[in-house]
């Protein structure tokens, strides 16, 4: 690491300092001193866990060909700052245990303390692998309250994107060990992971959570493996040039701001010089009315209209849920919103996918009538109140349903918001600024749930996927690096009809990168929901990534890891015989009655429903409306409701199509 100063080190005359000089003088050389002295990567801190069984790399900076002393367990290692000023010097493979201290000497001295050795897992992709469990308190209240292990931490690398060449160190960070209140940090998908493998093999478990929402896979692959994939590269490679970034991102912001601008200098609910809309005395009576929840463009003659609506609607609340803490729930709003009760603003939210619970503090509610008003900003396409959600207000273990009618009307209209450029999903840049820098650290593992991002895309996953599998353990040096990914939950409206979905061919395309050695999988498609692309049940996939790591991590040959895997098919007739792969104790139809969720074409691709029966090991799929199968397809659809094969241990089947991949002409088989 170079110096920011550049020091003088000539012997200056006495004569020619004065007071305020030698102030200068000694000030610089501390700052050159300083930054001569070892220091570390924040990864390499208090709390963190160190990886068993394996050798453990320790890294550092100071000054050029400066000499490194590290103390460890009794036993102390040399190191020479290179001309890069980097250090480095290998721990052997140690067993699990803890809490340890490190110590290391140069010109300066420094310990990491409360180090413990176990099992340290990389947890990647995109927001639902970021949830964190303050998003899922209401659903898992318990397991927040039990979560005191401190064998259990994690470390969140905050989001960074770079494109001119790798980072060497995250930009902020801290191991923290779970307890109830810093748990609601940690990933939930990844705590309920940890929580059972602390549980089953009795070792810490440190998780690195290094995942950005809405990411596309193509933003995790490092410079070298994007060269495959040149429109990718072609893609990332404008973003080099850190002018054109800073330009872009000054004009993008520029003209959201100015949206922003007029939207509220037009909103006729906060125009100057009269009556605000969210005054508690304002005179709605004229207002119009619509159903909550809803999209105003099918329920009212807005139409698809972009901009403000305002809502509104009085309730009484009895004089039992005055005077203590209320909790006002809304759903998801579709995008933004700024909510008031009697006036006073309650809460507010910038974009559409986070629920709206909102706490209300004592004073608010008064006994008798009470106004609701959400401001509901529309950023584009339908806007409105996703339905299937908890609309209410609870306070005094009393609960009032605010479904039903509100009334409504137009604030501002406005264009959609302008475009802007995402400079993390740009292809490479999360590689460089997130896991560049994690790379010197060994682990045990990756746990990786991404691919929402991807489905516009899904004839290119399965070749990203398998290039970011091969091309991370070469970064790592870690060629047999397990690899454990969670296919797509259901998710969005079911369809009467078979037909195509890009959520259904990148759960394919996951299902055939299981091709890939030591990887795993976790099928979640009973455990997602239609409206809303981030299911709280975190703690199903949490299992099924642990069943896959027992299999592929832990090398535990009895575990039935995964539900069936479509392995094959023969046609006679007008029936097709469909075998599998771990089947476990057997095939079984989930719920005891017929087999759905097949779909069945001959040679013309028009795909119907099928009738399916188990026979043993195999599935026997047919339809006296195509006499020549030639393709079967299982749970293809964006929301495959209803698709029951299963085997006895209760994992679901992976949804498959028989057809040959459309790109590399690999068949359906794994």
């Amino acid at each position: 690491m170079s110096s920011q100063f550049s020091v003088d080190t000539r012997p200056i005359p006495p004569a020619r300092l004065g007071r305020r000089g030698w102030l200068l003088a000694a000030g610089l050389l501390a700052a050159a001193s300083a930054t001569a002295q070892v220091h570390l990567p924040r990864l390499v801190s208090n709390g963190m866990v160190l990886q068993r069984e394996q050798p453990v790399r320790i890294w550092g900076w100071a000054a050029k060909g400066e000499k490194v002393s590290i103390a460890f367990r009794g036993k102390t290692y040399q190191a020479t700052t290179g001309p890069d000023g980097q250090w480095r010097v290998t721990l052997p493979a140690m067993k699990a245990g803890g809490p340890y201290q490190l110590d290391i000497k140069a010109s300066n001295a420094l310990s990491v303390k409360d180090i413990l050795v176990g099992d340290v897992w990389l947890l990647s992709g995109q927001s639902n692998m970021e949830t964190p469990m303050s998003r899922l308190r209401d659903k898992y209240p318990d397991v927040i309250a039990q979560a005191a292990n401190p064998r259990i931490r994690q470390f969140e690398v905050p989001m960074s994107y770079a494109f001119q060449k790798p980072r060497t160190d995250v930009t902020g960070g801290k191991w923290i060990a779970a307890d109830p209140q810093t748990v609601l940090q940690f990933s939930g998908v990844g705590y309920f992971f940890a929580k059972e493998i602390n549980a089953k093999y009795q070792v810490p478990v440190g998780l690195i959570k290094d995942a950005v929402g809405g990411s596309p896979a193509e933003a995790w692959l490092s410079a070298e493996a994007l060269r495959q994939f040149p429109a990718y590269e072609q893609q990332g490679a404008k973003y080099k040039d850190s002018l054109l970034v800073a330009n872009t991102r000054q004009r993008e912001s520029a003209a959201v701001a100015d949206w922003y601008k007029q939207l509220y200098q037009t909103d006729q609910g906060e125009a100057r010089g009269q009556q605000k809309w969210s005054a508690p005395g304002y005179d709605a009576s004229a207002w119009a009315t619509m159903n909550v929840p809803g999209y105003w463009a099918s329920q009212t003659p807005l139409g698809p209209v972009n901009g403000v609506v305002w809502f509104r609607k009085e309730i009484e609340v009895p004089a039992g849920m005055v005077g203590q803490p209320a909790r006002l729930e809304l759903g998801t709003l579709v995008d933004a919103d700024s909510t008031y009760i009697n006036g006073q603003l309650v809460g507010t939210t910038g974009y559409q996918y986070p629920p709206r619970k909102y706490e209300v503090k004592p004073g608010v509610l008064k006994a008798g009538k009470n106004v609701i008003t959400v401001r509901l900003i529309n950023n584009g396409g339908r806007g409105g109140f996703t339905l299937d959600k908890n609309y209410q207000l609870t306070a005094g273990g009393q609960t009032l349903d605010l479904r039903g009618p509100w009334q409504y009307k137009l604030g501002a209209t406005m264009p959609p918001t302008p475009g802007t450029t995402t400079f993390q999903y740009q292809p490479g840049g999360l590689y460089n600024g997130m896991i560049a820098p994690v790379l010197p650290y060994a682990i045990k593992g990756v746990l990786w749930y991404q691919g929402e991002s991807n489905t516009g895309r899904a004839q290119d996953y399965q070749a990203l996927m398998t290039s970011l599998i091969q091309d991370w353990r070469k970064q790592f040096q870690q060629p047999a690096l397990p690899f454990l990914y969670v296919q797509l939950a259901n998710f969005m409206a079911t369809k009467s009809e078979p037909g195509e979905s890009g959520w259904a061919a990148v759960r394919d395309a996951q299902r055939r990168t299981l091709a890939v050695p030591h990887t795993g999988m976790a099928v979640i498609t009973d455990a997602g929901e239609w409206n809303d692309i981030h299911p709280l049940d975190k703690q199903t996939p949490g299992h099924r990534l642990a069943l896959a790591a027992q299999k592929v991590a832990y090398g535990d040959a009895k575990v039935v890891s995964s539900g069936p895997l479509y392995q094959g098919m023969q046609v006679t007739g007008n029936r097709a015989t469909l075998s599998f792969n771990s089947i476990g104790s057997g095939l079984v139809a989930k719920g005891g009655g017929p087999l759905q969720g097949f779909a069945v074409a001959g040679p013309d691709k028009k795909f119907v429903w099928a009738q399916a029966r188990i026979e043993g090991k195999k599935v026997v799929v047919w339809s006296d409306k195509v006499p020549v199968p030639a393709v079967v397809r299982y749970a293809w659809a964006d929301n495959p409701e209803g698709a029951n094969l299963y085997n006895q241990e209760g994992l679901p089947a992976s949804p498959f199509s028989t057809e040959p991949d459309p790109t590399t002409g690999a068949t359906g088989r794994l």
